[in-house]
């Protein structure tokens, strides 16, 4: 719905701003949320928050859930159900408390018998869900995915889950604006994945930290839609909130006949195509930082160390300590190296593999499975290769790719053909790698223990993951395969998508009973009327005193804070025992590392920790991170600056996030390496001695501080501004209709489609019915 107009602007400033509920003096804005994407890992609690307060989903015809992260890939012939089929035990109650929360709730479900189950970034586009002009969020910070459409799409914590759930809404504030623009042609050999893990390398990992990234200039122009997918997937990696591009007639020919999207050649098709149009960024629009990057300077990349950012072409050689000038850097250097088993100066085509992994929600699109499938058809892989693996990202992606005979071809190769899910890209499911196996992998994050305790992972492009499978060994595509088969896709593959009937949604009595009558008017669609009673609030927090524990580390990322495997739980409590597992335990022994500051007095019974280098929480969006370090006893970090998701999780959690610059941080923390208590006094914005004496002052949002000290309900302050969300409802469905509930979620008329049906038996034995098309 456009607004007024405001002077020149950014394609983020448009969507921002016509979806702005409300906004405050001091910058917090209330912003109404057009889609919803929900998985199995991060809601459970948030669905449990919506029952302990009596609250509803505000619009069920806005949210659309899978199951990705902990499902099995391997073949779904014999499946009969999620209690038979999921052999672990905490990833099958994940797996059945989403089927019981999307049956409770009503809401539209791909379960694992319906086969557009997917990787949630890759059924959103798939489905036309994910539409130009947005905004869109998802418990997963690879939410930035959908960016590639225009739209403003972003991860959230599980209590930022509950909130869109309970009100259709965020409270956020503005970004600053980044853009990052590469011209020229890319060279054969060099795709979008070489491209962003290039713009990485070049920015860092926190270097888009508080900005939303556009992506623009010929060289993304003339990506495919899919491959504009990869690099917003990885903008996150390199700290941005989002990443975005400009949508233009290669995004409209890809959503053209999706089942969410307007109908082709409708009115509304015609309406949204005129507003998708005018979301590029004006002339004369003013960005807070600009990177310009060549696309000659490009070349195959690939990562050598634990972090997005330690990347290198693959015609470099491995980097050491000494290649770096910055200390934090070095030391930095010196642990991945050690972790990773390489030895600086190591020609990177020297590098011998165990293993390879072509999935992800980077690169697990049917654009990505034709490239392979040029590189390795008529060929096999290496014989030191112990296994290889392709994971296709939903269950459409491998029908079409199976209808294409590709599978056939990666099977004669020596590759295994799996079924959807996130796979290997965080081992939270069965597909990990052993401690010390290497890995070619085409995923998004090469943390420590990201694929597997011990786990070493080289990320890279879906060409340069085949040539590696063909050889051994991190391999140089364009020595591998002809000119030919190594070229940027330039083209928008389609997959076949037929719309459903009524009849193939509507399969007995009891769906029936879950039509709804929506408004005559049509105004609030599927919204929830009621508005409900706000729970009970955080616990205060004013002043902190405590010991403070000191942790001399860059780039602390969630994996580290707390790894993948203790994900699998559907209670926010109890994780204290996971904070930082990988440095306070040993991997092989179990036994704690008495070096690591933790697992030494008297930092034990630390309250507040103290990070003296920067962007800590980067990586994922998962409230865990705050849970384990709020059991452990921590409510308070202070680091000279925080990843933003992350940032917004301890807030939720009724934690300080904590900036401070550099010479005061220096002197907290002097006093916590001597084992000091010091006192956080938040109404002041001072920290003291534990004798009194000032150590340093902060900045503090006033909302966020309001919030913390007065210990309030984020929802329940959101449900006193009922009439504004409803007015802006009402202008949504007369400006842009097309957003309301489409295709399953509403049918002919007044009525909707709530949820598909799961019926309700005992925990362990739900049984679901496909939903076909």
């Amino acid at each position: 719905m456009p607004s007024a107009v405001l002077g020149p602007r950014t394609l983020y400033d448009k969507v921002l701003q016509d979806h702005i509920v409300d906004e405050r003096d001091d910058g917090t804005i209330l912003l109404y949320i057009d889609r919803h994407l929900v998985h199995e890992v991060t809601s459970p609690q948030a669905f449990e928050g919506l029952r302990n307060a009596g609250r509803k989903v505000r619009r069920p015809d806005c949210t659309l859930a899978t199951t990705d992260h902990n499902v099995p890939t391997s073949p779904r012939t014999n499946l009969k159900d999620i209690s038979s089929f999921i052999k672990d035990a905490d990833s099958r109650t994940q797996c059945v408390t989403l089927e019981e929360n999307v049956r409770d709730f009503k809401l539209t479900f791909f379960g694992l018998n319906d086969k557009r189950q997917g990787i949630v970034h890759i059924i959103g586009p798939e489905q036309g869900f994910t539409l130009p002009g947005t905004t869109l969020v998802c418990g997963d910070s690879h939410t930035s995915t959908h960016g590639a459409f225009g739209a403003l799409a972003f991860g959230i914590g599980t209590s930022e889950v509950e909130h869109v759930l309970a009100t259709q809404t965020l409270i956020t504030k503005r970004s600053k604006n980044m853009k990052i623009q590469v011209d020229g042609e890319l060279a054969p050999g060099v795709s979008s994945k070489d491209v962003i893990l290039h713009v990485i390398g070049l920015i860092g990992t926190a270097g888009g930290t508080g900005c939303v990234v556009e992506f623009c200039g010929s060289s993304i122009r003339s990506l495919s839609m899919e491959a504009r997918m990869s690099i917003c997937n990885m903008a996150i990696e390199g700290g941005a909130r989002a990443g975005m591009i400009a949508p233009d007639q290669t995004t409209y020919d890809y959503l053209k006949g999706r089942p969410l999207a307007p109908k082709a050649d409708s009115p509304d098709w015609k309406r949204a195509v005129q507003y998708w149009s005018s979301l590029s960024t004006d002339d004369g629009a003013k960005f807070d930082k600009e990177v310009y990057i060549n696309a000659k300077d490009i070349a195959p990349t690939v990562t050598w160390g634990t972090s997005p950012q330690d990347v290198i072409p693959i015609t470099g050689v491995i980097p050491g300590p000494d290649d770096f000038t910055d200390p934090n850097k070095k030391e930095a250097c010196k642990r991945s190296l050690e972790y990773m088993g390489l030895t600086a100066g190591t020609p990177v085509q020297d590098v011998v593999l165990d293993k390879i992994f072509i999935g992800s929600c980077t690169n697990a699109r049917i654009e990505d499975l034709r490239a392979v499938a040029k590189v390795v058809n008529g060929k096999h892989i290496a014989s030191n290769i112990k296994r290889a693996m392709i994971v296709p990202g939903s269950g459409l992606v491998k029908k079409q790719a199976e209808d294409e005979g590709l599978d056939k071809i990666f099977i004669d190769a020596g590759f295994e053909w799996r079924e959807a899910g996130c796979s290997m890209c965080l081992g939270m499911n069965p597909d990990i790698l052993a401690p010390k196996e290497r890995c070619a992998s085409t995923s998004n994050r090469n943390f420590e223990g990201r694929q597997g305790a011990g786990s070493r992972t080289h990320l890279m492009s879906p060409v340069m993951a085949a040539a590696c499978a063909l050889v051994g060994k991190l391999a140089d595509v364009r020595t591998v395969a002809s000119a030919a088969h190594v070229s940027p896709a330039k083209a928008s593959p389609k997959i076949t998508i037929e719309d459903p009937t009524l009849d193939d949604i509507l399969t007995d009595d009891e769906d029936l009973d879950r039509i709804l009558d929506q408004p005559e008017d049509g105004a609030n669609a599927g919204a929830e009327t009621d508005v409900p009673t706000p729970s009970g609030g955080m616990a205060k927090f004013t002043q902190l005193r405590g010991i403070a524990a000191p942790m001399e580390r860059t780039n602390v990322d969630t994996d580290a804070i707390i790894p993948k495997q203790f994900l699998k739980t559907i209670k926010r409590s109890g994780l204290g025992s996971a904070l930082f597992y990988q440095w306070r335990y040993d991997s092989e022994t179990g036994e704690e590392n008495p070096d690591f500051v933790l697992n030494k007095e008297p930092y034990r019974n630390a309250k507040i920790l103290v990070v003296t280098g920067a962007n800590f929480g980067c990586g994922s969006s998962r409230e865990h991170a705050p849970w384990a370090l709020l059991d452990f006893g921590i409510r308070c970090i202070i680091a000279p600056s925080f990843a933003d998701i992350h940032e917004t999780n301890l807030y939720k959690n009724g934690m300080l996030p904590l900036i401070m610059k550099p010479e005061a941080l220096e002197r907290v923390a002097v006093e916590a390496r001597a084992g000091r208590e010091i006192e956080v006094d938040l109404p002041a914005q001072v920290v003291k001695t534990a004798d009194g004496k000032e150590l340093g002052t902060f900045e503090m949002e006033s909302f966020r501080k309001h919030c913390l000290v007065n210990g309030l309900d984020d929802i329940g302050l959101t449900t006193q501004m009922e009439d504004k969300i409803r007015d802006f409802e009402r202008r949504r469905t007369q400006n842009t209709p097309w957003l309301d509930g489409t295709g399953y979620l509403k049918r002919k008329g007044p009525v909707m489609v709530e949820a598909a049906p799961v019926p309700k038996t005992n925990r362990g034995e739900v049984k679901m019915e496909p939903l076909e098309w």
